[in-house]
């Protein structure tokens, strides 16, 4: 590798366990520069595919603001990086360039695209699996850049669960996607399946007006990635099990389902692409008792580059038994904090699933207690999401879901459940 290393991994966890102590818990942050300091590989290419929703549903206004959306992400791509426009329906059409290809970005291709853009109508169904095939389709013919793809939708996915579902499948491993909703009418839970598998993002547009913004951020992004994957290489003792491997910020994402088997002891979970930015993973072993004293390596970390095996950093997961009471029972922040969040998202998760069912009990109970965590977490944006769907009674405690909940606050409340608070410099010692 070059001078600076182009990652670096810390470590934060309490490695004292009780005597009867069996699960070990650590947050391992991980900070890119995004500068590539590679011996044995030249900085990706990039190649993106921008996938615009053009069902019936995208009449008028909507579609007016997609096409301003779709040709801001063309202008924003950096010249020389590979590209494509789909249009979306029950069926996936390349909008440009002309074929199955895609071509580099310069004045001349962009020009064209946003002509072509300027063309696109509202007709016809919604296939969200059909489009992001269509998009592995394009990207797969440039097999060594950072391929991503920006999907926007306004409807319900038309096509069955399990058609969707081996769309997805077929996806997995070989680009990343970030997801917008616009307006009321989509599913939340059909672009979490979308971000879950393909390592991305889903966001939700409450103002249609603010679609290109959001499309000029993303592709900003997608740009700015230098590296094309980097993966998180854990491997634990042989009595041990590895329970789970979370991403829990800036979003909640779990890699636990995602490993890819180097040998019985180790294995490999994807992290996407990365630019200049900071994630913070979950890990959680759990170990066999020990004794007094006793101090085990209960994983080792490293981060690799899958390719070449090159590896960037690395780092040790420690267990140690103890009866001192002290020790074994202080809590590290980060630990806390990010567990704290995982299960605010939980609360909203389950209480507006009950919500829908019609199960009053279970969501009051369940959205009653994620308001009162996000006040004490101070998450007071998600606070007061949580208010416009549940009241508490300051006085008796008496929490009862409000009536004619705005589906938009709804859906912001669910969007937004996923996306994590950071713990401050302040809350860290």
């Amino acid at each position: 590798m070059g001078d600076q290393p182009t990652f670096t991994l810390h470590i934060d966890q309490n490695k004292y366990l009780p005597l009867d102590g069996r699960e070990v818990h650590a947050i391992l942050t991980i900070s890119s520069t995004g500068q590539v300091t590679t011996t044995t590989s030249a900085p990706s290419e990039a190649a993106e595919v921008i996938i615009i929703d053009t069902s019936g549903s995208m009449s008028g206004s909507k579609i007016r603001e997609a096409r301003q959306a779709a040709a801001t992400a063309v202008q924003t791509l950096r010249d020389g990086a590979y590209f494509a426009v789909i249009a979306g329906t029950d069926t996936a059409k390349v909008v440009y360039p002309r074929g199955n290809q895609l071509v580099r970005a310069s004045a001349a291709t962009r020009a064209e695209a946003q002509q072509a853009i300027g063309r696109l109508n509202a007709n016809g169904g919604t296939s969200i699996g059909q489009w992001l095939l269509l998009a592995q389709n394009l990207l797969s013919t440039q097999p060594g850049a950072i391929k991503h793809a920006v999907l926007m939708t306004d409807g319900q996915n038309n096509e069955g669960p399990e058609r969707f579902a081996a769309a997805l499948a077929h996806c997995e491993g070989h680009f990343t996607c970030d997801s917008l909703g616009v307006g009321a009418d989509w599913v939340p839970a059909e672009l979490r399946k979308v971000a879950d598998a393909l390592l991305g993002t889903f966001d939700f547009v409450r103002d249609q007006s603010d679609l290109a913004a959001f499309f000029q951020k993303i592709t900003q992004t997608s740009m700015a990635k230098t590296v094309a994957e980097l993966a998180m290489r854990v491997w634990i003792p042989q009595t041990a099990r590895l329970k789970f491997v979370k991403q829990v910020s800036p979003t909640l994402l779990d890699l636990t389902g995602k490993r890819t088997d180097i040998n019985p002891l180790t294995g490999d979970y994807p992290t996407g692409s990365w630019g200049t930015e900071e994630r913070e993973y979950h890990l959680c072993v759990e170990v066999p008792p020990g004794q007094i004293g006793q101090e085990i390596r209960a994983g080792w970390v490293k981060l690799v580059l899958p390719d070449t095996q090159e590896v960037f950093a690395s780092g040790n997961v420690l267990a140690q038994w103890t009866d001192d009471l002290a020790q074994s029972t202080q809590l590290n922040r980060k630990v806390a904090h990010y567990t704290g969040q995982a299960e605010l998202h939980e609360l909203i998760q389950d209480g507006l699933s009950a919500r829908a069912a019609g199960d009053v009990d279970t969501a009051t109970a369940r959205l009653a207690k994620a308001k009162q965590l996000a006040q004490e977490s101070g998450r007071e944006d998600t606070a007061r999401l949580l208010d416009k769907v549940v009241e508490v009674d300051p006085g008796t405690g008496t929490a009862r879901l409000r009536r004619d909940v705005d589906k938009n606050d709804e859906i912001e409340l669910d969007t937004g459940s996923v996306r994590t608070s950071r713990l401050r410099k302040n809350e860290e010692g």
